[in-house]
């Protein structure tokens, strides 16, 4: 029940019912991947369930095509689809232009493809994911194993150039081994605490060979909608210029929570 989460769990709960407020009749959608993604998926199992809504959804990882497949969520593999209506997923860090960090779920590659290949995008999140400057969360860069120390090595003495605070690079882990990711990729991760010019470095960091793509999705992410641990929702529109703020409503014994193991 709803009553029984977490304020943060209930913050990413209602971001994610509000989103999938959305989504209509016939849509091709991309399902993200991560905690507050999760719950998107739930909420949109439940309106297949209960309204008889028609979708398709694109996972944007092995996690969220088993979650979807699980709670009957049909799905289809990007080149099946071709093009998408709209992608929901969330976000590790948003600044005021809606400029994100993703990859904390080490999904980052699969995740910028869907959602460029989308005619809208929208981030769920909690309160706490707004940021005035992106950075205090690692910034996940994707890369091949192949002579990954190199390219750490290149990454490192790349940034001295940049407009950021730190520069410090790890290899993600998976207990003693590198952690690897859908498509058998490293990821690592730059400790910037601050990005002034995020635009720059998503573009320098792709220059660099065994760099498969970053985590900085620029001018991709269309509307967020921002949980509240409090069950409010602010819902802001970077094209129209609007933001809004809401209650969202939900039953106590919402079928959503049946599914939780």
């Amino acid at each position: 029940m709803p009553a029984e989460l977490s304020p943060i769990d209930k913050a990413k709960f209602v971001a994610a019912k509000r989103a999938t407020e959305f989504v209509e009749d016939g849509m091709k959608l991309g399902l993200g991947t991560g905690s507050t993604a999760a719950w998107m998926v739930r909420c949109l199992a439940e309106r297949i369930r209960e309204e008889g809504l028609k979708v398709v959804g694109v996972p944007t990882s092995t996690r969220t095509a088993e979650l979807a497949s699980s709670l009957g969520v049909p799905i289809a593999s990007l080149d099946d689809v071709k093009w998408l209506d709209l992608t929901i997923d969330g976000a590790d860090e948003f600044d005021p232009n809606l400029a994100l960090i993703k990859g904390g779920g080490a999904a980052l590659l699969q995740e910028k493809i869907v959602a460029t290949a989308s005619d809208q995008m929208i981030v769920i999140a909690d309160a706490a994911k707004e940021v005035a400057q992106l950075g205090a969360f690692p910034l996940p860069v994707e890369v091949i194993p192949f002579g990954w120390q190199t390219t750490k090595a290149l990454i490192e003495e790349t940034l001295v150039s940049l407009d950021v605070l730190h520069r410090d690079c790890t290899l993600r882990m998976n207990g003693d081994r590198p952690l690897v990711t859908d498509e058998a990729n490293f990821i690592i991760d730059l400790h910037l605490k601050r990005i002034g010019n995020p635009r720059q470095l998503a573009l320098v960091l792709n220059q660099i060979p065994g760099v498969v793509e970053n985590g900085l999705f620029i001018d991709i992410c269309d509307i967020v909608v921002i949980g509240h641990g409090d069950g409010r929702v602010t819902v802001r529109d970077i094209n129209q210029g609007t933001e809004g703020e809401e209650q969202v409503h939900f039953a106590p014994t919402d079928n959503i929570f049946a599914d939780m193991e």
